[in-house]
């Protein structure tokens, strides 16, 4: 009985804390990762390296020391201010799903994620770049990626990527629960968690597979994940008539355990092509 009420009061802890305190900590961190655990040798060692030059970016308060660090630096540096403010719309892109793939059309001027990161790939790749804007294309293109696997920050129907469709997480409701948040942290949280271990090396052909296509084809993807996942499960009908509060009971959550590991396994394993691809023109880094 004590261990069930011990569990029960972590669960309200969690439910009630800010969304930072979950996905944007847990779930990013676990896309880098992944990406580190598959990288090759040689990438590895010229991100770290990188890395250690966190100190160019200026923000003490957010550091960047680690690929795990760099991967909520995008997210930290929110609260300061106008410093950052042109990045926040690089996070997402809000694509209907309710219409034929498009993301021109979601991705005007390039602000929006998936522009950002083939963005943050030429400047990494461009040898005439200075280290202090390669390093924040890095940071950038490290959080881009796993936003990307987000689904909802690749595909909504107009209520600004979940965040405006109020939803129960199982017996669970407070009032400002929404799709956004049960996705961004309390069932990425579960998922993550869920043996076996997400974090691994992967075997050639299963990381080939997940990698292949391009930022596009991912792009697609994850708007696919958003509608057959996302709203499907919790509406019916995706497009369907919308539900003043969807509930998604425990066995709805259950099912969708499986998906949302895979986002974050994608986003992981392809970070990691990413990444090779980034810096594989780029000198040798001695042994530390």
């Amino acid at each position: 009985m004590i261990r069930k009420l011990s569990a029960l009061v972590a669960l309200l802890a969690t439910l009630f804390a800010a969304p930072a305190q979950a996905y944007w900590e847990y779930g990013h961190e676990s896309v880098a990762a992944v990406a580190w655990a598959n990288v090759t040798p040689a990438t590895r060692a010229k991100v770290a390296a990188l890395l250690r030059q966190q100190k160019l970016l200026e923000t003490p308060t957010c550091p960047a020391g680690t690929i795990e660090q760099a991967s909520v630096w995008a997210d930290c540096v929110k609260p300061l201010g106008e410093r950052f403010s042109y990045a926040y719309s690089w996070h997402y892109q809000n694509v209907n799903i309710c219409k034929p793939f498009d993301l021109k059309s979601a991705c005007k001027d390039g602000n929006c994620v998936s522009a950002q990161i083939e963005r943050d790939v030429k400047l990494l790749k461009d040898s005439k770049v200075p280290e202090r804007e390669k390093l924040m294309a890095l940071v950038f293109l490290v959080h881009f990626v796993g936003d990307l696997h987000q689904p909802l920050h690749a595909g909504d129907r107009g209520d600004l990527g979940g965040n405006r469709a109020k939803a129960d997480y199982g017996m669970y409701g407070p009032e400002r629960l929404n799709l956004h948040s049960i996705w961004d942290g309390y069932l990425a949280e579960r998922a993550i968690s869920t043996p076996p271990p997400i974090v691994k090396a992967y075997p050639a052909a299963e990381r080939a597979a997940i990698q292949a296509g391009t930022v596009e084809d991912w792009s697609r993807d994850s708007w696919q994940v958003a509608k057959d996942a996302v709203y499907a499960t919790a509406m019916g009908d995706p497009c369907g008539p919308v539900p003043a509060r969807a509930k998604l009971d425990d066995a709805t959550i259950a099912k969708l355990v499986e998906p949302a590991r895979q986002q974050v396994a994608k986003g992981g394993l392809r970070l990691a092509r990413l990444l090779d691809e980034a810096f594989a023109t780029q000198p040798a880094v001695a042994a530390q």
